[in-house]
């Protein structure tokens, strides 16, 4: 209870240094709420998957490091970790699923061969939880991609089999937004590409543009699915040439009026793709952002509340763009407590959203236009140091979940009661 007492103390406190800077708190935590972050599944088992019983991650540009205690080895397990996740987060989640996560029932369905009857359990728990569906399609570990290409191989039997496993997966997730009354984000990446340098790009391109042409040449209402299409620099084997690279895929949503997957993972180290939001929203309808966190390259860390994130956050707020931009998150790390990490990054992404929030935009960008460029800067560093956590740990309260570091003690004891017996 005291605890309590000194969360509403901060709060009146932070409510009044923000009020004089023309910000109202309480309207900034009901506004907070419509930041649906759509988690990823796959933090939970390290991108192994069901498919089969024995599961493991494959080749494709995707690694995970680590081994720590707990990790999810069925859809049970895993929708019991997301229900712990949400537990602990304020607001409202929706889940990303990939498609080697369904419900098999211990029989290898190749995939191409896979139907939302797989998915149906996934679907009937997300009802359950009131929340939403996403859904990837999985075009890595698997012997049709042993050759570094899928959709864009010149093997036409192996893009044949790709096609349609893309196909299903759009079915599968317009399922989901039909059963689930909210429409499902479906994102295409591949990870086609060349360890050395390549000869013929542009016949690759050339095949993966008309695959991807067959793939949506079936519409579905967009109050069940939308298309996002997800570019990446590199990845490992494919460090000389990525097909999908940001200039064939960005031209390719316009043209076709699909979404862009921004993952802030996929560029150049020095690109940061908060500075890419503003232009992509002039020429596409939405957004879908893979939040991360790069370490020198795509290395999908648990996200923290650096530069990179805070300058997304406020591209999108500053923007008036927040409906139009679709947040999911991307990172897997098999080194710390998986549902630790979960909380830690979703905590870490809500905070940079409530932080652009907090800012008196109207003001900022009244200097600005004002050649006021000194008290421009004044005011963006007094805002560093507003108590911006106060308000996020009042948010918390009256969500009524853990409030700071609690968390962290919820977790150990989830660890404890639950993962450490998985082993």
């Amino acid at each position: 209870m005291k605890k309590q007492e000194l969360v509403k103390d901060a709060y009146k406190i932070a409510k009044q240094q923000y009020a004089e800077m023309g910000v109202d708190t309480d309207a900034v935590i009901k506004q907070i709420n419509k930041v649906i972050i759509s988690l990823h599944c796959w933090q939970a088992d390290d991108v192994g998957g069901f498919e089969t019983s024995d599961a493991e991650l494959g080749g494709g540009g995707i690694q995970v490091t680590g081994n720590y205690p707990g990790k999810a080895r069925s859809a049970e397990e895993m929708r019991q970790d997301l229900e712990k996740v949400m537990s602990l987060l304020p607001g409202k989640q929706r889940l990303n699923l990939h498609a080697i996560y369904g419900d098999f029932g211990g029989e290898f369905v190749d995939r191409d061969q896979i139907e939302t009857k797989h998915y149906q359990e996934w679907i009937d728990w997300a009802g359950n939880q009131e929340i939403g569906m996403d859904f990837n399609c999985t075009c890595f570990s698997h012997p049709k991609a042993d050759d570094g290409f899928t959709l864009s191989g010149k093997n036409s039997e192996n893009r044949k089999f790709w096609i349609e496993h893309v196909k299903r997966c759009r079915k599968i997730g317009a399922d989901f937004g039909k059963q689930l009354g909210s429409p499902c984000i479906h994102n295409l990446w591949i990870p086609d590409g060349s360890k050395d340098t390549p000869v013929d790009r542009y016949t690759h391109r050339a095949l993966l543009k008309e695959s991807l042409d067959e793939i949506f040449a079936e519409d579905y209402p967009e109050k069940y699915l939308k298309d996002s299409v997800e570019s990446k620099l590199f990845g490992i084997g494919s460090e000389s040439m990525v097909v999908g690279s940001y200039d064939f895929y960005l031209s390719y949503a316009i043209r076709n009026n699909k979404l862009i997957c921004l993952d802030n993972g996929h560029y150049h180290p020095t690109e940061q793709i908060g500075d890419k939001i503003s232009s992509c929203l002039l020429f596409l309808d939405e957004l879908m952002l893979h939040v991360t966190r790069g370490v020198r390259w795509d290395s999908d860390h648990v996200v923290t509340l650096n530069d990179e994130i805070l300058l997304i956050a406020h591209e999108v707020i500053r923007s008036g763009a927040l409906s139009r931009v679709n947040i999911g998150l991307d990172f897997f790390d098999g080194s710390i407590n998986r549902i630790g990490a979960y909380v830690a990054g979703t905590r870490a992404t809500q905070l940079a959203f409530m932080i652009a929030m907090l800012e008196p935009t109207i003001m900022i960008r009244e200097y600005e236009e004002k050649g006021k460029n000194f008290e421009r800067l004044a005011l963006l560093e007094l805002l560093k140091s507003k108590p911006f956590g106060a308000v996020y740990d009042y948010y918390c309260l009256t969500s009524g979940v853990p409030v700071g570091t609690d968390y962290i003690d919820e977790i150990q004891k989830y660890e404890q009661e639950v993962l450490l017996k998985r082993e």
